[in-house]
Formats: C-alpha cells, structure tokens, sequence
C-alpha cells in the first residue's frame, strides 16, 4: 500500500492533519518558530545601557523582522501586519497613527513605479529594443553585451530594474536561440548577455530617484530627520531628482564598460559574432511591420512621466508624478485597471510602507542612535571610526544586508543607523544616505538578491554558482569606484 503525501496544499485543507501533516508544519515553519523564540528572549533580556525601553522594543521586532526577510518561512507580506500589530502592541502607538506611517511619498513612489511597470511591459516592444541594440552596435558579441549593458542601465535609471530585466530578458533569449538551441552550445554566451542584463540594470538602480525603491526610502530620510521648513540651512536635505543624478548617474556609466570586461572574463563566450542571429531578428522585427499610434503614445506617456520627474517632483512628490505616469496609461487605454490589479504585487508595497515606519520608529525611540554608537566604538578598536574606513565599513554592512534581504528593505532598516552613525562621527549625512543607498545595488552575490537577477536565472540558462563567480568581481568593483566617487567626485558637487 503507497504511504499518504502530503504537501502544502493537503495540509491547509485538511481539517484535522496527521502527525505527518503536523510535522510538515513544523518544518516548513521552523524559521517563524525560531525567530519568535530568539525575539521572545530579546525582549526579556535587561534593557542595554544608553537604550530606551521603547528602543528596546524596536530592536526586538527588528531583529525578528530581519530573519523572517532572509529565511522567508512566510510571505513577506504578512512580515509587514506583523511589524504593524507590534507597533500596535508593543510600542503602544495609537493604530489611526500606525496607518498613517505606512503612507508617505516614497510609498506613492513605489506604488506607482510599480503600476508603471505593468503599463509599459503590456506594450511588448522587447524585439524591436534587441533590432535597436544590434543595429548600434553590430554583430560582435563583445559589443551587443555591452550595449545590453548599456540600453538595460539607461532604462533601468528610470523605472525600476525588475521591469527592464523582465523586458530585456526576451531581448536576450531572442538572440540566444537564435544562435543555437542546443544550451550546451551557449552557455557562455547566455551568461554574458543575461548578466549584462542583471548587472546594467543594478548599476543604474543607484542613478536616479526613480531606480529603485531604496533611492526613495533615502530621500524620504532626509527629509523626515533633517529637513526643517523654517531653517533655510536644512534645504539641503530636500534631494530633487536632478541632484541625485548629479551625484550617482556618473557612477553607472563609469562601470557600463567594466561589466562587459568582468563577463567576458569570467564566462567566455563560444561565439564572437552573431550575424546569423540578427539576420533572422531582422526578419522578425519586419514582420511586425512599423510602429503604431498606441506605442508611440506609451513612449511620449513614459517621457512625460520622466520629465515630471525632473522638473515638478519638488512641487508635488516624486510619488504623485509616478501616480500621475500610471493614470496615464490607464486613461487612454494602454493598460486595463485588471492589468494592473494582477501584474503589480500590491504586498510590496505594504512590506515597504511598514519597513519605513518601523525606520520611523528606530529613529524616534533612539534605537538608530544606539545602534550606531554601538557601532562606532566597534571600529574604533580598529581606527576605522571616520574619514573612507567608516564609508567602507558602512558600504560592507550595506552589501551583506542587501545579499540577504531585497535591497529597499536594508535600506528601510539600515539607513536610520547610518544617518546616525554619520552624525555622530561628524560625518556629512548627504554622504553617508548616498554610500549607503547606492551599497544596496551591490546584490550581486546571489539569485535572490535582485529582482533583475532572479528574473535572469529563471530563464534556466545560470547556475547559483555563477552569480558568486563574477558578483565577487562585481562587488569589489563598484565598492572601490564609489569611495573613489565619495572622497574626489562628491566635493567637487559641495559635499
């Protein structure tokens, strides 16, 4: 007689589970139990000295929050209702002020850039980008991955990588097959141009406000800590979009032609030149005949967006502009509201609104405080408490943090502690919220890092191995040119 399987699914719909079932449970949540416990133990352990009672408590729920990001025993959306019941509970904060925390311009902003993503993917114009590409740079393979690179970052820069990588991705693998089908036959090549597409697109992640989501938990940092209206002094905290790229866009062109180098080291592709390929490309972007009327108003619908971005985000948020770009789209029927109900993971945005208000909350209960003094002393042993030994550290934290969890969560969490580090070494904040944000683009080490780089590996061409391989290179890379860019660059900009 076959033994009873169960699964997931048998188990919450059995009513009353066996043993096994139980068992199954158990494991599967293991994670959750274990986080519970250690923050359970956190919380009764004798408040630290120097750290509030209510700093305690923040520490405690960070702390359990953190391990349920990185092991994931449950959907993340219900790690954000757990950080807002805690709240409740814990801190005793009044829940109308909990769901007011949870809203702010930098949740508009990713609420939006997201509702825009599912609009202009809808428009499947990933051919006539890969026909785009190859005609500026040839059949070479060395240029055609550079220039992925490039046209991946240059969109990537402004809405969102997990959008260009799931645009790009087609791009790729229209070439790739194109070449062989046979995968063995590929596998250097697939690797080249499906990096190309992860890598350009976290290296222009750090570009603009409108690259990810941890660009805007930064800027509203700044503005929730630093910036007063009555003090023209703290103006400076108010970061407009055309300032921030005036301080990272020059950090993603500078590595566009490093990236090429690290891939075609690393992965060596079997072929050189690809003509065959883009013949056949030529052929099929023909068959689609020209462009019509409804892509040439989702292209000016984008620009527009963007130029709202650059000229009134300082009048009406960067969230609102974003919000705007997607009534755009649905208005004149680019995109239909159940597009969008179904293609944007609306728990995202929950997850971050609830990760910036237990930022809040470390803020005003001077866990942040504590924590960076903490850490302060800690390299002091070692005499890296200031000056580009500080950056550093603060950059390697940042890297680690954003490996293990999506990087607008290490920010969320760790950009309170390090606004407070900075301050409390007598760092420049603007710096320290800069190295920190643009350190969250380094997930270069695992699938799970980025979207743009779980997106890649479902294409099945890539092995976890291989993300080590060159993210290693890649980390080493983008730490040294942005302490480059801190210490010689950003004076230059008055910082």
């Amino acid at each position: 007689m076959q033994a009873p399987k169960f699964s997931k699914e048998s188990f919450r719909l059995s009513g009353r589970p066996g043993l096994r079932g139980l068992t199954f449970f158990i494991n599967e949540k293991k994670w959750l139990f274990l986080a519970l416990l250690i923050g359970l133990i956190a919380y009764r352990l004798p408040t630290p000295e120097g750290l509030t009672p209510e700093g305690h408590i923040v520490l405690t729920v960070t702390l359990v929050a953190v391990i349920v990001f990185i092991t994931e025993p449950v959907p993340l959306p219900s790690v954000a209702l757990m950080i807002m019941v805690a709240q409740i509970t814990l801190l005793k904060i009044n829940s109308t002020e909990v769901a007011q925390s949870l809203m702010s311009d930098s949740v508009f902003f990713i609420m939006g850039s997201l509702m825009l993503a599912v609009a202009i993917i809808k428009q499947r114009l990933d051919k006539r980008i890969a026909w785009l590409i190859v005609r500026m740079t040839g059949t070479k393979t060395t240029n055609i991955a550079l220039g992925i690179t490039l046209v991946s970052g240059l969109m990537a820069s402004v809405i969102g990588e997990h959008t260009v990588a799931a645009m790009m991705l087609p791009v790729a693998l229209t070439l790739i097959s194109l070449v062989s089908k046979d995968r063995q036959k590929v596998k250097g090549l697939a690797a080249v141009l499906l990096f190309s597409i992860a890598y350009g697109c976290s290296i222009a992640g750090i570009a603009t406000p409108s690259g990810g989501a941890r660009n805007a938990i930064m800027i509203g940092y700044w503005r929730e800590f630093f910036y007063d209206p009555t003090n023209p002094e703290t103006f400076k905290y108010l970061v407009s979009y055309v300032k921030w790229a005036a301080f990272a866009y020059p950090l993603f062109l500078i590595q566009v032609p490093f990236v090429t180098l690290i891939l075609l080291r690393v992965f060596k592709p079997e072929q050189k030149h690809i003509a065959r390929a883009v013949v056949r490309l030529r052929e099929q972007v023909e068959e689609q005949g020209a462009m019509k009327a409804r892509d040439w108003i989702a292209i000016a619908g984008f620009f527009g967006t963007l130029l709202g971005w650059i000229f009134l985000s300082d009048q009406w948020g960067l969230g609102t502009i974003a919000i705007m770009g997607a009534i755009f789209f649905l208005v004149v029927g680019l995109v239909q509201w159940s597009d969008v109900n179904s293609g944007v993971n609306w728990g995202v945005v929950l997850l971050y609104g609830a990760a910036i208000s237990l930022g809040m909350q470390m803020k005003d209960t001077g866990a942040a405080q504590w924590v960076a003094d903490s850490f302060l002393k800690g390299l002091a042993l070692v005499g890296v408490e200031t000056g580009i030994g500080l950056w550093a550290a603060v950059s390697l934290l940042t890297t680690f943090a954003t490996n293990t969890m999506s990087n607008g969560a290490a920010v969320a969490v760790l950009g309170p502690i390090t606004l407070n580090i900075a301050d409390m070494a007598g760092e420049n904040s603007l710096r320290m919220g800069f190295i920190t944000a643009i350190s969250s683009a380094f997930a270069y080490l695992t699938v799970v890092g980025t979207p743009a780089a779980t997106i890649v590996y479902a294409s099945g061409y890539l092995k976890p191995g291989d993300f080590l391989k060159a993210g290693v290179r890649m980390v080493i890379l983008s730490t040294i040119l942005l302490l480059f860019a801190a210490r010689f660059y950003w004076p230059l900009l008055g910082l």
